[in-house]
């Protein structure tokens, strides 16, 4: 029964499971924007100079998640599954080790077809350990992912709207995310329109 044994150290990444603020970071970057302004830039600078000037924003999108009411609940909420998921997980794992530590104090004395039907027991309780971690944690289609989007989901799609509407205000053509993947090297903070957005996202504002 060592595989038993080595199978004990069920839940030490799902337990801490923590989106914090991740998951809404990674789907509200402009990825690519980098590339796509480095090529204007490269190939369009004269038509710019020309005709209008080019005006870029950025946003502090942790900044955004940490203050904006409905992306802290939400966040709330998701995590209020995974730790009802995990003291699940947590209960089945112990009545396991359970099951497994008296069938050790036994098993010398009990038949062969006897120890062959507890293994087989014990290896079914693994068994139904494993299959809801995946079922619930599981990449991609895990529980979690699922209601990752139906509960940021409203919440994404209000900043993203929040976003544009204070860019077109400000007239500018491109935002980035300070937080995501283009790296910002320098920003103006005359150019940071993090606490607009909040601020059109707490008042509802968005049209």
């Amino acid at each position: 029964m060592e595989l038993l044994q080595s199978g004990f150290s069920i839940f030490n990444s799902e337990k801490d499971f923590n989106y914090s603020f991740n998951y809404l970071r990674e789907v509200i970057k402009v990825k690519k924007y980098l590339l796509v302004i480095a090529a204007v830039l490269s190939g369009c600078a004269f038509t710019f100079a020309q005709t209008s000037q080019l005006k870029i924003g950025y946003v502090d999108s942790q900044t955004i998640l940490q203050q904006y009411p409905e992306a802290i609940k939400a966040q709330g909420d998701l995590d209020a599954l995974t730790n009802q998921w995990g003291a699940h997980i947590d209960t089945l794992t112990a009545n396991l080790q359970k099951d497994y530590a008296d069938y050790q104090k036994v098993a010398k004395n009990m038949p062969e077809d006897k120890q062959l039907a507890a293994q087989q027991k014990l290896l079914k309780q693994q068994q139904d350990i494993d299959n809801y971690k995946k079922d619930k944690f599981g990449q991609p289609n895990g529980e979690i992912y699922k209601k990752n989007e139906e509960i940021f989901g409203p919440v994404k799609a209000k900043v993203y709207k929040a976003i544009a509407d204070v860019a077109k205000e400000e007239g500018m053509q491109f935002v980035f995310d300070k937080a995501g993947d283009a790296v910002l090297l320098y920003g103006d903070s005359a150019y940071d329109i993090t606490y607009k957005v909040l601020d059109k996202l707490k008042r509802g504002t968005t049209k």
